[in-house]
Parts: structure tokens; sequence; C-alpha cells
């Protein structure tokens, strides 16, 4: 007994005031939350990668030789741009409404895997 205080009680109360990291336990979390914006991080820079003018061709955007020029729709494609990457020295509006009207579309809706033929230079 301290000071008419069961040491039983002290225990008991110091147990229930919540949760009390160790410092091993601090280390985990704050591990934990930087792998989690790391991840977070990366997987923005990733999908933005793709949609960068003059990143470099990748393999689903493949010009074909003979004939009028096409490209393929690549993931998160929009007309726009195709334009700006197939005919970069044109205004993007100019060479948008040439696809349009080349390919028969019926507005600026496109797909992934969709070949389009562009518009001669």
């Amino acid at each position: 007994m301290i000071d008419g205080v069961r040491i039983d009680n002290v225990r008991q109360d110091r147990r229930a005031g919540g949760v009390r990291l160790t410092r091993r336990g601090r280390v985990v979390l704050v591990a934990l939350v930087v792998i989690i914006l790391l991840v977070g991080f990366w997987v923005t820079v990733r999908r933005g990668a793709g949609a960068s003018p003059g990143g470099g061709e990748t393999p689903a955007a493949r010009v074909t030789g003979a004939g009028p020029e096409s490209v393929e729709v690549r993931w998160h494609d929009t007309l726009w741009d195709i334009a700006s990457r197939g005919r970069p020295e044109v205004d993007p509006r100019v060479t948008v409404q040439r696809i349009i009207d080349l390919n028969g579309l019926s507005g600026a809706i496109v797909q992934p895997g969709q070949r389009l033929k562009l518009p001669a230079r």
C-alpha cells in the first residue's frame, strides 16, 4: 500500500489509460506512413508519365509505315493529346477537327486500342 492506494489499482489505472507506443512501435508507424506516401507518389508519377507530351513513344502508340500515318489510341489519350503528339507544329484545335473529319468520328470520344488516321503534314 502506498499513500492509502493499493499497488494493484495503480497498475490497472495505467493500463486503462489508452494505447502507449513503444519506441519500436513509433518507428514502425512512421515507416508505414512513409511507405504509403511513397507508393501514392509513385502511382501519381507513373500515371502522369504516360500523358506527358514529348515523354517518348511507348509501344502502345505505334505509327504504321505505309500509307497515311495512323496511331493507336492509348489509355487516357484524348484527341488533343494525339493531335499535339502527331502534329506539334500545328494548332491542336485544327488538327483535332481534321482527325474527326478524316476518321468520320461523330465526336471527340476515342477508345483505347482504336486506330486513327492522322492528317498529312
